[in-house]
């Protein structure tokens, strides 16, 4: 969910000079051209920040400030103006000397659900000359609340279900009440008891530093259960690794508290590598005590 901002540069074969309405224009030789940074992006609302912001580019620097207006386009948009966001103001202006300007835009955290999904719509408001031929003058911004991380909210009772249990399961239960804690030392950590399997805990890591990319990691080398629990022998050391996978890339939701983990099972022998067992994709969504001990006397 990040996006790179993309700055253009367009360079004319000669300058030209148009004549008209007693008004003189240049194109100049850096053919100047502003617009926003992107023409869609997923934007945080978060409680403890007040604007966020959106970009806008120039294709040039100028030796004078340059200010433009930013207009709502109400056709196509969801999110609602007072209701969802707010402008900070109407302009925006790129300074004397530099490329960029944010528009400042302000979230309702409050009035914003972790479930939601709403966009608005922008549009600067300049001469049409100053307009990218086919890339445009408008933006769409989705608004996503992003709650603040807290570790405790990825503690107590889950449920697993898990890609491994799946194909793995003697018992054909792909789901499994597992128990997870603080880590006593190391910050933002849990530890994940019995599970994969009962007598063997795992770790996770939480990695909350870019709020649209909340990644959670699992560290290499861990014992995951017995080869026999699951494959009826021993292909190596009789110990079932795992690992984080490397072929994609695994998220958490804090306002939801929930994840989703892609794990690399794999077989080694005295430190050997025997096979990989394969890629396995797990979610693990934390419920509450009362739930738990129903589930519990459902068998779970």
């Amino acid at each position: 969910m990040k996006h790179k901002f993309r700055y253009i540069a367009i360079t004319f074969l000669a300058a030209v000079v148009l004549t008209g309405c007693k008004e003189n224009y240049v194109t100049y030789d850096d053919a100047e051209y502003v617009m926003f940074a992107d023409t869609m992006a997923t934007y945080p609302v978060r409680m403890d920040v007040e604007y966020f912001s959106i970009p806008v580019v120039s294709t040039v620097v100028r030796d004078y400030d340059r200010t433009f207006g930013v207009e709502v386009i109400d056709k196509g948009n969801n999110a609602i103006e007072n209701l969802h966001y707010r402008l900070k103001s109407n302009t925006v202006t790129i300074k004397a000397g530099e490329m960029r300007a944010d528009v400042l835009v302000h979230g309702f955290y409050d009035n914003i659900e972790a479930t939601d999904s709403l966009g608005f719509q922008l549009r600067l408001v300049m001469d049409e000359r100053l307009e990218m031929p086919l890339y445009g003058s408008s933006t769409k911004a989705v608004l996503m609340k992003s709650c603040p991380f807290d570790v405790n909210n990825f503690t107590g009772y889950c449920v697993l279900t898990s890609m491994f249990l799946y194909q793995y399961s003697i018992t054909g239960s792909y789901q499994k009440l597992v128990y997870t804690e603080k880590h006593p030392t190391q910050e933002n950590m849990i530890i994940c008891r019995n599970w994969i399997n009962d007598g063997y805990d795992v770790t996770m890591t939480f990695h909350p530093e870019d709020p649209m990319k909340p990644l959670v990691t699992m560290d290499e080398g861990q014992v995951a259960s017995d080869e026999g629990s699951f494959f009826g022998t021993a292909h190596g050391d009789d110990r079932i690794q795992v690992r984080s996978s490397a072929l994609n890339e695994s998220i958490f939701y804090p306002c939801g508290s929930y994840l989703y983990i892609w794990t690399e099972m794999y077989v080694e022998n005295l430190g050997t590598p025997v096979g990989t067992v394969g890629h396995f994709y797990n979610i693990m969504e934390w419920i509450s005590d009362e739930e738990a001990e129903r589930l519990k006397r459902e068998g779970m």
